[in-house]
């Protein structure tokens, strides 16, 4: 489930990085999730 607005996308982009860097996240997901969420949705067109 992509994130549903562009500030969005960038809070999980942002939560990802600090993921692999081994620090803590604002959320509880995991790697995997952070990655859905900060994928851009047109992909799929729409």
């Amino acid at each position: 489930m992509p994130a549903k607005t562009e500030k969005q996308r960038k809070f999980m982009g942002a939560e990802l990085q600090r993921k692999r860097e081994g620090k803590k996240t604002k959320t509880d997901l995991s790697e995997k999730e952070l990655e859905k969420y900060a994928s851009r949705s047109d992909r799929k067109g729409g």
